[in-house]
């Protein structure tokens, strides 16, 4: 299913039914929690995180929930993704398993730390 293209975070996840409404809330509230510092943005249609560039980004799907920490992030938790299908920068979380918040939390803390060891 294709939702219209939107302008902010919270028109994005109103399109969504409540229950995918309610798991997108909490990504958002945990990368929020993780990346204080971080300014919400949509980027190539998705959720979007920034401090010195893209740090997260996340996006609803029909059977999961896709998230986006760029390389960097995938390669540093592989053991911990292992369960997941990955690919280059991104993890897939299927909808019908519980959602790792956690691991969503440890993946931002650590991109939190990639973007501001890029700081002048």
């Amino acid at each position: 299913m294709r939702y219209p293209r939107a302008n902010n975070i919270d028109e994005y996840i109103s399109q969504y039914p409540q229950n995918i409404q309610d798991i997108l809330q909490k990504i958002r509230q945990t990368i929020r929690d993780s990346a204080p510092g971080a300014e919400e943005a949509m980027a190539y249609g998705m959720p979007t995180f920034r401090l010195n560039g893209n740090l997260v980004h996340f996006s609803a799907q029909s059977r999961h929930i896709g998230f986006y920490p760029t390389p960097p992030g995938i390669t540093a938790f592989q053991k911990e993704l292992s369960p997941y299908k990955t690919s280059k920068g991104a993890v897939q979380f299927p909808l019908d398993s519980p959602i790792p918040y956690k691991i969503i939390k440890d993946i931002t803390l650590f991109r939190v730390k990639e973007a501001l060891a890029k700081l002048p």
